[in-house]
């Protein structure tokens, strides 16, 4: 009877993981498919979902209508840049905050936290006035700092979660040893906390690529990264469901393709130090 019960609740539990898997990924499937048809397919109702004829022509007017490769690079730029200057900023700061900490730690960590949840329209003004008395509107650089302010607290408390999962005496140890700050940081810490850093790494690159709000209201175009690019084909004329999804899926593929090959490191990393 305990078997039975085991397997209907095995069997119960996969088919309701497919089913929410499968509502999550028919949204990002639908786009894909509209990419390929033609405006009048994408609009028409009742909508088809293979039969279809499939065309390549929006891909071809979204390449020749914008420099999808500039776009492309100022995201990889915007990301990487913002991530690395993040890590460079919360390691050391996690690591006070985990092994050295005091007892107003805890509230600034909430305080901190307490950042991502007020709406970003609250602060556009008086950003948007200071980057543009700092010469920094539409610029690669000014993109790169203010994704690193807004993902910062993120970045330090995933770090302080994953820190607090090493023993201590272990950086005691190397102390004794004669290690530096630096060296214990460099290379005792970051070695042993390698898998919870680079989930963190990802996941900010991730959250940098797909920013709209602050690339659309600080970006015209020279530095506009993929998220801009997007937005570029809702016009006044009306939306061109087609050529919008071609510019989507261009933009996404990339990060789903990182997606797919590093999430068996993105899951270790979250789980990293779960277990003990």
């Amino acid at each position: 009877m305990s078997r039975h019960v085991s397997s209907t609740r095995r069997w119960t539990v996969t088919i309701a993981a497919w089913l929410v898997g499968i509502l999550m990924f028919f949204p990002i499937l639908w786009t894909v498919l509209t990419s390929f048809k033609t405006e009048a397919e994408a609009v028409a109702s009742p909508p088809s979902f293979l039969f279809f004829n499939w065309t390549l022509e929006n891909y071809a007017e979204v390449q020749s209508r914008s420099d999808y490769v500039q776009h492309f690079l100022n995201s990889v730029t915007i990301s990487l840049g913002s991530t690395a200057i993040g890590l460079l900023i919360a390691i050391p700061a996690a690591w006070a905050m985990a092994f050295q900490p005091t007892k107003r730690t805890k509230d600034l960590l909430m305080w901190m936290l307490s950042t991502k949840m007020m709406p970003p329209v609250g602060v556009l003004v008086p950003i948007y006035l200071m980057f543009r008395d700092a010469g920094l509107l539409d610029t690669r650089l000014g993109l790169t700092i203010i994704l690193t302010l807004i993902d910062l607290p993120i970045i330090i408390w995933m770090l302080y979660t994953y820190f607090k999962e090493i023993p201590g005496e272990i950086l005691e140890a190397a102390r004794m040893d004669g290690a530096t700050l630096w060296s214990e940081i460099a290379y005792v810490l970051t070695p042993m906390a390698v898998p919870g850093i680079a989930s963190t790494l990802l996941l900010n690159v991730i959250l940098a690529w797909n920013e709209a709000f602050w690339t659309l209201n600080l970006t015209a175009a020279k530095a506009a990264p993929l998220t801009a690019f997007i937005a570029s084909y809702s016009s006044p004329e009306g939306l061109f469901y087609a050529k919008l999804s071609a510019a989507s899926t261009m933009a996404i593929a990339p990060i789903l393709i990182l997606g797919w090959f590093s999430q068996k490191q993105l899951v270790r990393g979250l789980t990293f130090g779960a277990v003990k």
